[in-house]
């Protein structure tokens, strides 16, 4: 399990998740840590051994975690990147796509597997604030400085919906089932149901929230400036739990991960992963946190203003083998399986 996280101060840091030897305790193993952007990093995306991270100087990186090594350089934004996510199927072991948004309102998909540039689509008469891809990578959604919503097909690269929104969100993330979305504006978590957008819920929390990670079992974990990690029960719009002060500042960024190697990650979610503004990265067992404040199973301290947060359950194989083992995957598997992002 890897965790990469992104700083005001350009750099991105790296860590491996390792379990002790006839021990439970786990610790945070330094991977990398350096300089990658000429301005501060904004967001980063994990999967399996890729790495990504956008910077304020317009531009994405690619990383290969398996040899902790930069791969190169994607420049086809004009804006700073405000937000990454790559689509991964259930069943493969390397990602099949990126999706970078950018402040100036367009969204590029690449392949990630040479990261070629396939498509721009024009999103957002303004900077895109947030992005989410669907669980089926057939679609995408975004939300913007404008005020609104858009939804991107991404099997014909383009535009399908858009609408605008009563308030600016900052924040949109799908379920893991793809059935809901969630839509953060300020204090307020919007839960819609994915099929026809209607609001379900509005969760409100007593501070700013700065980010937001769905779990399983319909459970949607939040941070920001309330210094807390609130897992909210999206099937009652109410408060399952919560870990006061995680932090002592701003929580920037929340990863929930798994230590099951199935195709899946629903099995045993029991980790959360957490970085705060103050550039402390902690590992949360959230089973303890039903019945009391638990203590972090691991600490880092980068030293550093942290501004994003991402991590990966899937095994770090070399890129060369995971692409293997992928592309066995989808000959057993069938063309049910393949790349979804095809235009017309």
């Amino acid at each position: 399990m890897n965790i990469v996280a992104g700083s005001y101060e350009k750099f991105i840091w790296g860590f491996k998740i390792k379990s002790l030897k006839k021990s439970e305790t786990l610790t945070l193993t330094p991977l990398f840590s350096y300089p990658s952007h000429l301005s501060p990093v904004k967001c980063v995306a994990v999967a399996g051994p890729i790495a990504a991270s956008g910077g304020a100087d317009d531009s994405v990186k690619v990383y290969d975690l398996s040899s902790c090594s930069e791969i190169g350089s994607l420049t086809d934004h004009s804006g700073a990147i405000t937000s990454l996510s790559f689509f991964s199927h259930s069943s493969l072991s390397f990602p099949l796509n990126l999706l970078s948004a950018s402040d100036d309102g367009s969204v590029c998909i690449y392949d990630a597997d040479s990261f070629v540039h396939l498509k721009t689509i024009a999103a957002h008469k303004k900077g895109v604030n947030g992005l989410s891809i669907h669980p089926s990578g057939k679609l995408a959604l975004t939300v913007g400085r404008d005020s609104c919503l858009a939804m991107l097909n991404l099997v014909r690269g383009r535009r399908s919906f858009y609408c605008r929104l009563g308030k600016e969100a900052s924040l949109v993330e799908f379920d893991w089932t793809g059935d809901k979305f969630f839509m953060v504006a300020e204090e307020k978590v919007g839960v819609h149901e994915a099929e026809d957008a209607k609001l379900v819920f509005q969760m409100e929390s007593s501070k700013r929230v700065l980010c937001a990670a769905p779990g399983s079992s319909g459970l949607l974990f939040t941070g920001g400036e309330d210094r807390n990690i609130t897992a909210w029960d999206t099937a009652s719009g109410k408060v399952a739990y919560c870990i006061d002060d995680a932090h002592s500042a701003r929580v920037k960024g929340i990863v929930v991960l798994s230590t099951n190697d199935s195709d899946t990650a629903e099995d045993d979610p029991y980790m959360v992963v957490s970085a705060s503004s103050d550039g402390v990265i902690r590992v949360w067992d959230i089973r303890m946190a039903i019945k009391e404040k638990p203590n972090p199973l691991a600490e880092a301290n980068t030293k550093s203003r942290l501004t994003c947060l991402a991590g990966s359950s899937l095994k770090c194989l070399s890129k060369g083998h995971a692409r293997a083992a992928s592309n066995v995957q989808e000959e057993e598997q069938g063309a049910g399986t393949g790349r979804l992002m095809i235009f017309m």
